[in-house]
């Protein structure tokens, strides 16, 4: 029943959304028609781009979108024949997965106590937490170096865990803040009426209601740390422990660069990050949408 409920739920939100768009003028239709184009556009052409280069012997000689002459997979091969792409993937993921695991866990739970407490100090805290939204990464280059060597971290996956861990809070402390302050206070009330503490509040109550919200800071972070490529490069040094971004630049040299190859790496490197969106992008959907808890 409850499985029924939700689907004529939808049905009918999507029932509203056609027919709000059918009733819009016909200059704001068209607007938004053209607005969608261009987004469109703007996503899809670089894309298109780089997959018609990695299938060209020599991308420079035939630039842009002119079609390849004879389909070419040499870069595809050599990429996972030669530079065994494969082992660069399990480090990424390795790194990427552990480092979403905490930063998660602690912005979700710091979220919940500044969503939900009053204490002195917590307008200062949330304007810490936002203000590192607006630090490039290299003003901190000295003093995250600096730390990383002298926990002796140098050269380890550890680094770029502890990194990306602390790295992105700002974006991932404000989505899952934002669906906490959209969920009506009438239901932690009640499970403390039944005994729950703080902490089981957050479980049994909270989290699966948030878990939209939580999910979609996880996968943003998780992108964010599997393209990461300026900490990538700088704390790792051994080939068999770099991440896919940082092995971009073995395609260049001081003589050369193998545009094939690094076209068809590149074209490699983003399908895991679009994948993920497909499988998870009914969570984008409802965290932007603020969960439809109140009211």
């Amino acid at each position: 029943m409850a499985v029924k409920r939700k689907k004529q739920v939808m049905s009918m939100k999507k029932k509203r959304h056609i027919a709000s768009v059918k009733n819009m003028p016909a200059g704001t239709r068209i607007f938004s028609y053209i607005c969608l184009l261009w987004a469109l556009i703007v996503a899809l052409v670089p894309l298109i781009w780089l997959v018609l280069s990695s299938l060209k012997e020599d991308p420079l000689a035939r630039p842009g979108f002119q079609l390849p002459k004879a389909i070419c997979l040499d870069g595809y091969i050599s990429t996972f024949r030669d530079l065994h792409v494969l082992r660069y993937f399990g480090n990424s993921m390795f790194v990427a997965g552990a480092s979403v695991i905490i930063s998660v866990v602690m912005i979700s739970m710091s979220a919940y106590v500044v969503a939900r407490m009053e204490f002195k100090g917590k307008t200062l805290v949330s304007i810490l937490l936002y203000s590192t939204m607006f630090i490039p990464a290299t003003a901190l280059t000295y003093p995250v170096y600096n730390l990383i060597n002298n926990l002796h971290l140098y050269d380890t996956r550890g680094a770029l865990i502890l990194i990306y861990s602390c790295s992105g809070i700002a974006i991932s402390f404000f989505v899952i803040k934002n669906y906490y302050d959209n969920i009506p206070r009438d239901l932690e009330e009640a499970a403390r009426i039944d005994g729950c503490g703080y902490v089981q509040t957050w479980m049994k109550v909270i989290f699966p209601i948030a878990r939209p919200g939580i999910m979609t800071a996880a996968v943003l972070a998780f992108l964010n740390n599997w393209n990461e490529y300026y900490w990538a490069s700088l704390v790792l040094i051994t080939r068999e422990k770099l991440t896919v971004p940082a092995l971009l630049s073995t395609f260049t040299t001081a003589f050369n660069t193998n545009y094939n190859g690094l076209f068809s790496a590149m074209v490699i490197i983003i399908l895991p990050p679009v994948l993920l969106y497909c499988i998870f992008s009914k969570f984008f959907i409802e965290a932007l949408s603020g969960g439809a808890v109140k009211g």
